[in-house]
């Protein structure tokens, strides 16, 4: 057992706030007895400080959103927590778009405000636009500000095979919804909200697009709903009526792509880059296959030993995943 001078400085340590000091003894405490042959107790102690450090270490908003929100049942086979480690105020995107999600951020931190004068805050969003422009990030950004969790749907679990099966799922997934608020992405949305006109539509699908179509336009709590897709032209038009506001994200401008290499190249050394090279290289790209350049560039810098990313470097970096999106 510990000794009473260990117990003692536990006390203090523990009184006075300082954490590593108790992690620190408790370990000493683990380490004597593993010594004395009681490998199971120093087992159990050193995991016991793991998870008090782990705890310590995430926000209490979030430790609460882990704990209270997690789906029950099938709909945990459904829905998928994820981290929201972002907030608007990380999102690299054009002045009037920013400002777009800002407003919707607003509406929904002043909801009792605005149903108190019959109005409903935004809360059905569509988001359209390439692949990597910023449609996952922003939906996490805004469970970040707003202290939600986000839930992605797992459509690969919510479509099936057999006949009322997905219809039933996509039901039990708008319960939740509407019984815990927080917010949900249907990302990839196109593989259920394409036009019904679609020559390989099936009898199932175009059931589970009415359904979809019927749920959220009846949709009743505070939770954020948001549908993204890559391909917005070929969303059924019904859906765009449906929805409280369309974002339509984009490939980054000269001065989002500059702003997103600074701020993923933040920590890194690179005092010299040349902008206009690095702009012309990275025309075109989206904010996810610059930071992958971006990356790949500091990859490079710390294999062979350099101090500092050169221009040279980050271009060919963008110019190699220019090269890998053509094929």
């Amino acid at each position: 057992m510990a000794s009473a001078t260990q117990i003692k400085a536990l006390l203090q340590s523990h009184g006075t706030g300082d954490d590593e000091r108790f992690y620190a003894i408790a370990l000493q405490v683990a380490a004597a007895q593993a010594r004395r042959g009681n490998e199971a107790l120093a087992h159990e102690i050193k995991q016991l400080v793991d998870a008090a450090k782990q705890r310590k270490s995430t926000p209490k908003s979030v430790q609460s959103i882990f704990h209270v929100a997690q789906p029950q049942g099938e709909a945990a086979e459904l829905l998928e927590l994820v981290h929201a480690g972002w907030k608007v105020a990380d999102l690299i995107l054009p002045p009037p778009l920013k400002g777009r999600i800002e407003r919707i951020v607003e509406e929904q931190q002043n909801l009792s405000r605005l149903k108190e004068h019959g109005l409903q805050p935004r809360q059905r969003l569509l988001f359209t636009g390439p692949p990597g422009c910023g449609k996952t990030m922003t939906a996490s950004a805004l469970a970040g500000e707003l202290a939600l969790p986000l839930f992605v749907v797992r459509l690969d679990s919510l479509i099936t095979r057999y006949l009322g099966d997905s219809l039933s799922k996509l039901r039990l997934i708008f319960e939740t919804v509407n019984r815990t608020r927080a917010v949900y992405l249907f990302d990839e949305f196109d593989s259920i909200g394409y036009t019904r006109d679609f020559t390989g539509d099936v009898g199932e699908m175009r059931r589970l697009l009415n359904s979809f179509l019927t749920f959220i336009e009846k949709l009743n709590s505070n939770s954020l709903v948001i549908a993204a897709t890559n391909h917005g032209n070929r969303l059924d038009k019904a859906l765009y009526r449906r929805f409280d506001d369309l974002i339509e994200f984009g490939l980054p401008d000269a001065d989002s792509i500059w702003q997103t290499i600074r701020a993923r190249l933040a920590n890194v050394p690179a005092p010299k880059l040349v902008k206009t090279k690095v702009l012309k290289a990275a025309q075109g790209l989206s904010h996810a296959e610059i930071t992958r350049a971006c990356e790949e560039a500091t990859k490079e810098m710390l294999l062979r030993g350099r101090t500092s990313i050169t221009t040279d470097s980050l271009v060919s970096a963008l110019t190699e995943r220019r090269l890998f999106l053509n094929h």
